[in-house]
């Protein structure tokens, strides 16, 4: 009796999603992973609930952080990426 695979498991999973979800911004194209590894989400975890900005750097990584700086975003438009990306990533960010 063969038990549950996590790495098959996981291939379907990157298969299916992909293994970033991305988003354009002023045809500026930025990418976010579609699974997160516990180090990240201990890190997410321990950010204030209110870091935007923390939680952005943290999802894109230092340059594309800063590449996303350099546009004029709204909190509306964050609110907007975080909650497509939770409903097409699965990882439910920016709900509350």
């Amino acid at each position: 009796m063969s038990g549950f695979d996590v790495a098959a498991a996981r291939a379907q999973r990157q298969e299916a999603l992909g293994r970033s979800w991305t988003f354009t911004l002023d045809g500026d194209v930025f990418e976010l992973p579609t699974e997160l590894t516990r180090s990240t989400a201990r890190k997410l975890r321990d950010l204030d609930d209110n870091d935007v900005d923390g939680l952005l750097e943290l999802l894109l990584g230092e340059r594309q952080f800063h590449r996303f700086n350099r546009h004029e975003v709204t909190m509306q438009d964050i609110a907007a990426i975080l909650e497509a990306y939770g409903k097409e990533s699965g990882l439910g960010l920016g709900e509350g």
